[in-house]
């Protein structure tokens, strides 16, 4: 499987509920938080959601 390397750029602070539960749940709390995760459907979906708070990377 293919993995991706997300980190979080921007902060949650005044953020909507859903989109501070969605970090967390990605493991990303803090701005610099750094994740490397499988790509799957349920990951996609979370990305979409907060697409403007996080950048992601390909790792090889």
């Amino acid at each position: 499987m293919a993995q991706v390397k997300i980190t979080l750029t921007k902060s949650l602070i005044g953020r909507g509920a859903k989109q501070i539960n969605t970090a967390k749940s990605l493991g990303l709390t803090k701005i610099g938080d750094i994740k490397v995760v499988e790509i799957n459907e349920s990951v996609e979906g979370k990305m979409n959601i907060i697409s403007h708070l996080i950048t992601v990377d390909e790792v090889k």
